[in-house]
């Protein structure tokens, strides 16, 4: 029990911890303020067995119930609003921290079992901590140190009384130990079953759209039935391991309390004890266990703490890329590979490319699938880092810079677009966060775009569904190119930015690129014939290596990948319906 709450503890900010150190020490004040109930019941009963009953006694025993009853609900509430604060406090600043740790790694690890683990951990386990964390970790705080209050009493009433009670409460913490161990494996399952759910609901609709193309819904729904009814099972599994649990220990609590009244009784019969120390004895075995039963319930609620405490730090525990570079404003845009090698997961990806991309020129990538477009791309960009060879921008090594710094450089159009849940003009401003709204609208224009947002019900001001789920593929990308304009970065990578648009928004994102790219070093990604014939260079790139280089005069009079693919392409066009 010590070791999970000092586990959450540590997970804590200093503040927060601080928030929780305070509150104990209230809660200490707390405890000391119930058990003066103990001394007024004393006064009150040797007054009463002494017939000593006068305005003295009268003024002790309500003085102390007064002091007990007001004091109490005085530390309690300050108690309770710091425990509450720093619970809450702790998992929204975790939240923020993961966030800002998963800017920093390694573009690699993102991906479907990943994103279902990270969003599991950050919604329904740090949410299930925020309210359970304030509760658990409130009463077996509360319920501990009142005990130990009680029990310090008894000592200073009866010794041998105050020896029973403090076997008691051994007793119960071994108890307590070995059936949280119970408790802890079904805690375990419910977590696994946690974000396996979180996990197959996030593919379920991210993928709804293929999951109805292809008219596999039954099957689908078969796995996110399964994995909803092996959650509930966890569930139901970990309420059950902790029911016997938590009756164990209520059984000790009482057994002690028991053996309290029964060692009392003994006491007095031999003569050994007085009859008010016999009766207040009676009421404090009833008293010291009460606060201790609370505590043994939420023990059980501590080892769900501490595997949320363990989730969360395994995700801040991920390394991250070294991102603490120097600040470094490059002295040209010129980007140089250098035999640079890189693998994932064991896959070589790129092997040994060597590549020079001169500023404020156009390149071409293409290539057949898998190739390693992409990865070139990202590896410019630093979303990975080489395992050999080295990535320059303006002469200088990637890694020298510090993260923020190189992308200072870098504006991205992907063919899939991600657009936030919020306005329009937000979205467009994630290129400059302090951008005016006539910087937003003049980026708009620039991104031909301002047209169909002024026929939307609130224009810029419309609220976007999660994705951009309310608008058409097109007009996604023309408003992930005025971001990019927002940003205006020197160098400009389009990851087949045109590769799904439909004919009717073709001529608008083709101006729009024409706008976002000018006076720009351009990295494309292309399958267009059109967007890749007028670059400065054309790089071929086939099972990670560039096996053709050049204008696209130059790689049409020689026999390739490139002359295949453009003759390809404009047989494509030439087919016709009879």
């Amino acid at each position: 029990m010590l070791k999970l709450l000092k586990k959450f503890f540590d997970f804590c900010s200093q503040k927060n911890k601080n928030k929780f150190y305070l509150a104990a020490a209230l809660g200490v004040l707390d405890a000391i303020f119930g058990a003066m109930k103990i001394p007024a019941a004393f006064f009150a009963i040797r007054a009463v067995i002494k017939y000593q009953i006068d305005t003295n006694t009268y003024i002790i025993v309500m003085g102390l119930m007064f002091v007990s009853t007001i004091g109490k609900m005085v530390v309690n509430r300050y108690s309770q609003m710091l425990q509450t604060e720093g619970g809450y406090d702790t998992c929204a600043g975790k939240r923020i921290e993961i966030g800002e740790h998963l800017r920093y790694l390694p573009m690699g690890y993102f991906n479907d079992t990943s994103l279902g683990h990270i969003t599991s951990v950050t919604t329904n386990t740090l949410e299930q901590m925020s309210d359970i964390a304030t509760r658990a970790i409130m009463m077996v705080l509360q319920g501990s140190i009142t005990t130990a209050v009680i029990a310090i009493g008894m000592f200073i009433f009866d010794v041998r009384i105050g020896l029973v009670s403090i076997l008691g409460i051994i007793i119960f913490l071994c108890v307590n130990t070995v059936t949280n161990k119970r408790v802890a494996r079904a805690a375990d399952e419910k977590i696994i079953a946690d974000r396996e759910m979180v996990g197959v609901i996030l593919e379920y609709v991210q993928g709804i759209a293929e999951i109805r193309n292809y008219n596999i819904i039954a099957q689908n729904n078969t796995r996110v039935s399964n994995s909803v009814v092996r959650k509930k099972n966890a569930d139901i599994r970990a309420e059950t391991a902790a029911i016997p649990a938590v009756g164990v220990q209520l059984l000790i609590t009482k057994l002690a309390g028991v053996a309290i009244a029964g060692a009392s009784l003994l006491f007095y019969l031999d003569g050994t004890m007085e009859l008010e120390y016999l009766i207040t004895m009676l009421l404090c075995s009833f008293m010291v266990f009460e606060s201790l039963d609370l505590a043994g319930i939420y023990t059980a609620l501590l080892k769900i703490i501490g595997k949320g405490v363990d989730l969360a730090n395994e995700i801040l525990e991920i390394e991250q890329m070294d991102t603490d570079g120097e600040d470094i404003k490059p002295k040209n845009m010129d980007l140089h590979l250098e035999h640079v090698s890189f693998a994932y997961e064991n896959r070589k990806i790129i092997d040994d490319v060597t590549l020079d991309i001169k500023e404020k020129t156009t390149t071409a990538i293409v290539g057949p699938s898998g190739g390693g477009k992409t990865t070139i791309t990202s590896l410019l960009a630093r979303f990975w880092d080489v395992d050999e060879g080295k990535v320059t921008l303006g002469g200088r090594d990637v890694r020298e810079y510090s993260f923020d710094s190189l992308m200072n450089n870098f504006s991205f159009v992907f063919q899939k677009v991600y657009l936030f849940e919020d306005t329009i003009a937000n979205n467009i401003r994630f290129g400059k966060p302090e951008a005016s709204m006539d910087e937003v609208i003049a980026a708009a224009k620039k991104a031909c775009c301002h047209d169909f947002i002024m026929n939307l019900p609130d224009g810029y001001e419309t609220i976007l569904g999660e994705g951009g789920a309310t608008i058409s593929g097109g007009e996604k990308q023309r408003i992930a190119i005025a971001r990019a304009i927002m940003k205006d970065a020197p160098i400009i990578i389009l990851d087949e930015a045109t590769a799904n648009v439909d004919p009717e928004n073709e001529k608008e994102l083709t101006q729009a690129i024409e706008n976002l790219t000018k006076e720009k070093t351009i990295i494309m990604i292309a399958h267009r014939l059109k967007t890749v014939r007028n670059a400065d260079q054309i790089i071929v790139i086939d099972k990670g290596k560039i096996v053709q280089k050049g204008k696209h005069d130059e790689l049409m009079n020689e026999e390739g990948i490139y002359k295949n693919f453009v003759s390809g392409r404009k047989k494509a066009v030439s087919w016709k319906i009879a």
